[in-house]
């Protein structure tokens, strides 16, 4: 049973100074696409620590600014740990299309991490299709809803 495609009309982009490169890339690719783009930074290759950029994108996706994200720092790991600490944001950082495709369809997944230290072009593009293209399987709910609840009682304790 699958759900609708993804509906994500605005995107927000984040990156640190690793990532600038293929955020701009990626940006250029989601706007080819018919996307509308918000970067939030960063915007120049100085180096800077990605999580006040993470977090700025982050809270846009929660806040409806962006109906997703895409977070560039060296391998993506850092940014998906700083993104996941916002609550509402589920951010899985990838390095393949397929597990982009599972990281919508099975979590709806609305951030995406990536490397830019790690990923080429060409490659990255195709991993941000996949999870922009994907449905979520609707199915899956009952997990999302689990992870919520821990969430919760994570936060009351």
């Amino acid at each position: 049973m699958s759900g609708s495609r993804s509906r994500a009309k605005r995107i927000g982009f984040a990156s640190d100074h690793a990532g600038l490169r293929l955020k701009a890339a990626l940006m250029e690719h989601a706007a080819g696409r018919g996307l509308e783009t918000v970067d939030y930074g960063a915007y120049c290759e100085d180096k800077v620590d990605y999580n006040g950029f993470a977090e700025r994108a982050s809270r846009a996706v929660v806040s409806g600014e962006a109906d997703a994200a895409v977070l560039i720092c060296g391998t993506g790991l850092g940014m998906s740990i700083t993104a996941n600490k916002i609550r509402g944001v589920r951010c899985a950082a990838v390095g393949d299309p397929y597990t982009a495709r599972m990281a919508k369809s099975h979590n709806n997944a609305n951030a995406l991490a990536l490397g830019g230290r790690v990923l080429g072009v060409g490659l990255a593009k195709m991993i941000m299709d996949e999870w922009l293209d994907a449905p979520f399987e609707e199915r899956h709910q009952a997990r999302l809803d689990q992870i919520a609840e821990l969430e919760a009682r994570e936060r009351r304790s």
